[in-house]
């Protein structure tokens, strides 16, 4: 089976700092749009911010490896180049993190490569690397 790509519709109380942070900061190219959302390439993917006041953010957090974790929150795994370029980008332009760019889970065969940040509207995002692809699902 290939991999399709996913399809998210997700909340944001202001679509003109949706597309700043989504088209400019994060660089995924606009798609269609209306008045009341935005799709956006999101590494292949289609991610739609739909303009819903008030109800974007996380609503709680667990602990994963000595961070809390903002539940909910969205993202994508990323070869660890381009992880990096991304992790960056957010850097030189002054984004605040959740959790800095870091090595999660130090010399376990499911060490990865994370960072955490939200989006204007208060949406944790995710983006996460591993030196070896094939410990995504390792257990």
């Amino acid at each position: 089976m290939s991999l399709r790509p996913f399809h998210l519709a997700f909340p944001v109380d202001d679509l003109a700092a949706a597309r700043a942070f989504y088209g400019g900061a994060m660089g995924c190219a606009e798609g269609r749009s209306s008045d009341e959302w935005i799709d956006f390439d999101f590494f292949g993917h289609q991610i739609v911010a739909h303009l819903a006041p008030g109800e974007a953010g996380d609503r709680a957090s667990n602990h994963v490896d000595g961070h809390g974790v903002p539940v909910p929150h969205f993202g994508i795994v990323l070869k660890l180049e381009d992880w990096q370029a991304l992790a960056d980008r957010l850097i030189a332009v002054g984004t605040e993190f959740v959790i800095e760019p870091t090595i999660r889970f130090k010399g376990d065969p499911c060490e990865q490569a994370t960072m955490f940040f939200r989006d204007p509207s208060g949406n944790a995002l995710e983006f996460k690397a591993f030196a070896d692809d094939a410990m995504l699902f390792a257990s």
